[in-house]
């Protein structure tokens, strides 16, 4: 554990935080005046593998068990929910303590990586430390499953703010969804970090026991190589994005067989990688 802070302490009681707290602040418009609103928290997470530390992520203290599955199951540290033995949330004056037990074969592999560092907000990339690590062999995903209706998709993104209530509150927080074949986002996560939301919505969907392979997953911002990873990881057959695709991403979607859709906003939408995974009139 941390040493004690001081109440005076910026840090103070930062790991017991909401994700969301209101805030004063004042306005410049023509002359100033004071007002409050809504702010998104980030606090530091720490992951902890058999008393081991691994990694912090900065993140919304929030589904911190998703977290904790999904982080773990896109990273490749286990192989599926059932090897977390345990997850504890332990939340500290300065942020929070992951701590998870896993096998001893696991924990040797992990040992192996030399990982320790601290991954920002939008770090996908949680301190790797050789380009070998960053660039893993796409997963080549399973043929012949059926394809996403084109409906799923327009259904999909107009439903998802509605849903995101923290941000619409601060304007700060990504979100990702999976979604059925009906349009609807059944689970929805939202953080700072867009990875985390996505490790969330993955994490949640393994503590479920439900397929990826019923329903395709939705976020909020650009679909990078990362996000084509960690969908391809947890099954996915299809990835639809808001914004624009890297062009990394795109090159790991068409290997992996994975569906790569971007610039999905109202009914438009531009598909990137293996087209044969939608069907049907809009």
């Amino acid at each position: 554990m941390p040493p004690a802070l001081s109440p005076e302490h910026p840090l103070f009681g930062l790991g017991y935080v909401e994700p969301v707290r209101e805030r004063g602040f004042t306005r410049l418009e023509g002359g100033h005046t004071d007002d409050r609103a809504p702010v998104a928290e980030e606090v530091p997470v720490a992951f902890i593998y058999n008393g081991r530390p691994h990694v912090v992520m900065m993140a919304t203290p929030a589904d911190l068990e998703d977290f904790a599955v999904g982080f773990s199951l896109t990273e490749e540290i286990v192989g599926s929910a059932s090897d977390l033995s345990r997850i504890e949330v332990v939340r500290h004056a300065q942020g929070i303590e992951l701590q998870l037990a896993i096998p001893e074969a696991a924990a040797g592999r992990l040992e192996a990586r030399g990982r320790q560092l601290v991954g920002q907000t939008g770090c996908g990339l949680c301190g790797v430390e050789t380009v070998a690590e960053a660039l893993r062999p796409p997963r080549r995903l399973p043929q012949g499953r059926p394809p996403v209706p084109r409906h799923a998709l327009w259904r999909a993104e107009a439903a998802l703010p509605e849903l995101q209530k923290w941000n619409q509150e601060t304007g700060a927080l990504h979100a990702a969804a999976w979604v059925s074949d009906a349009g609807a986002p059944e689970i929805v996560r939202e953080d700072v970090g867009r990875h985390n939301a996505l490790d969330k919505v993955i994490g949640g969907l393994a503590r479920t026991g439900r397929s990826s392979e019923d329903g395709f997953l939705l976020v909020t911002s650009r679909a990078s190589y990362e996000m084509v990873q960690k969908a391809t990881v947890a099954g996915a057959r299809l990835l639809a994005a808001v914004s624009r695709p890297t062009g990394l991403a795109v090159r790991l979607a068409e290997a992996s067989g994975l569906t790569l859709v971007a610039l999905l906003r109202g009914r438009t939408a531009n598909v990137y990688a293996h087209p044969e995974g939608l069907t049907g009139p809009d």
